[in-house]
């Protein structure tokens, strides 16, 4: 068997057979596939597609590429949650505490930047001494003893995915469905959840542009889950404009503090507030939505889920100071608000635009192994449907370099757009 001849006939349209998926991910885990053959096999992926079957097969292949955790022994249900991409999306840093102070183990393996989406940890490691890097061992005892994780995929982990995805990123192959759904559910199913709740965006700041899209994706993703022995429930949110205001690791990270203390953007607590639900009914800590909720707004309006987000930060070695004092996060350089050139109601506020702009300033990577300047990105004071005049304050960059900030100024007033009449607001979820 040769991986070229793989190459060739994906790239066919022909569908490739169990065997030939495991050589292919087995040999290019190894290193024996070059990182050229990947792109090339994952390009034919893109443009080409796969079928339920090889995609099940690609997922089981990437998942048994490393260990597979097994969390019975630790948890008598272990939940996850995971987002398809996003701008603004810093859901994870909030949804997770809320859960757990309800009594639902949480146990998470989340991602750097994919392109213009914003990466969990990238936001995480603007906390100094945040560990992302937790071992297997670490991650169950962890769980075990605090209810909680939050960390970065382990290298014994679906160590197949964390190469792809990280190739993905820079050879323009990250919106292939079959890719994202295996990529997704390989890792769920190697760290050892046993429920999850997966929330697919739709929009233009999202992998899935059209709703259809997002459908696809979804009812694949909770195939596979299925076929796994998981149980999956699967959310389509809007992600035409930013979730909540902030765009950028540091500022992501202060707006889901403020949030856990029953602030934050009116949008994105919502949405927040909506996933912990799903992921309380799921964990059967819940009989039903309306008392999920119940417990979910109570975890907040109390304080436990800030406090188990405290004990997040503190068990993987963040300073709770700049948890407690959000002030502490160094600010930076150049900060500028600039006002709208228009007046009437907001009919585009172009997520993708937001996304793509802040990957410019630094806030994620134009290539792989980039630095990421954690301080940079925006705020973005409205969304669609608001009513604006002319001069007002629209959005706020955040940025490190004058020109990188006046290039942001520029892209990010092309998203948005004005009309002269009413404008009905986006939804948060769709079905």
């Amino acid at each position: 068997m040769r991986s070229v001849d793989i190459i060739i006939k994906k790239r066919k349209k022909e569908e490739l057979s169990r065997e030939e998926i495991k050589f292919f991910i087995e040999g290019f885990t190894r290193g024996e596939i070059a990182d050229y053959q990947a792109s090339a096999w994952a390009m034919a992926v893109l443009l080409n597609g796969m079928t339920a079957r090889e995609t099940t097969d690609l997922t089981l292949a990437m998942a048994e590429s490393g260990d597979i955790m097994d969390l019975s022994d630790i948890v008598d249900i272990a939940v996850d949650k995971h987002s398809s991409g996003g701008v603004g999306d810093k859901t994870s840093l909030v949804v997770l505490p809320v859960a757990a102070a309800c009594g639902l183990p949480c146990g998470k393996m989340s991602g750097r930047g994919l392109g213009f989406s914003g990466g969990t940890l990238d936001k995480l490691e603007s906390i100094p001494g945040y560990r992302v890097d937790l071992s297997p061992e670490e991650f169950k005892q962890q769980l075990k003893d605090k209810g909680i994780v939050l960390t970065g995929q382990s290298l014994d982990l679906a160590p197949a995915d964390g190469k792809l995805y990280a190739l993905r990123d820079v050879t323009g192959t990250v919106q292939s469905i079959p890719l994202i759904a295996s990529s997704i559910m390989s890792k769920k199913i190697a760290a050892g959840a046993q429920a999850i709740v997966l929330d697919v965006k739709v929009g233009l700041g999202a992998f899935m542009e059209t709703l259809e899209e997002g459908r696809e994706l979804s009812r694949l993703m909770v195939d596979i889950g299925n076929l796994a022995g998981r149980k999956v429930v699967a959310l389509l949110s809007d992600m035409n404009q930013p979730l909540g205001d902030a765009v950028g690791n540091s500022l992501e990270v202060v707006e889901a503090i403020d949030t856990l203390h029953g602030g934050g953007p009116e949008d994105f607590r919502e949405h927040c507030l909506q996933v912990s639900t799903h992921m309380l009914v799921l964990g059967e800590r819940a009989a039903n939505l309306e008392e999920g909720r119940q417990m979910a707004e109570a975890a907040i309006a109390s304080g436990a889920g800030f406090e188990k987000f405290r004990v997040l930060v503190q068990a993987q070695g963040g300073d709770v100071a700049f948890v407690d004092d959000p002030r502490k996060f160094p600010p930076a350089r150049f900060i500028e608000t600039v006002n709208a050139d228009c007046s009437g109601y907001l009919s585009r506020v172009h997520a993708r635009l937001i996304g793509e702009a802040s990957v410019n300033l630094g806030a994620g990577r134009a290539r792989k192994g980039d630095p990421v300047d954690h301080s940079v990105g925006f705020v973005i004071h409205h969304k669609v449907g608001d009513q604006v005049e002319k001069g007002q304050a629209l959005f706020t960059i955040h940025a490190n370099n004058p020109e990188k900030l006046k290039e942001a100024r520029e892209s990010v007033l092309q998203a948005f757009k004005c009309s002269d009449s009413p404008v009905e607001r986006l939804p948060l979820f769709y079905e």
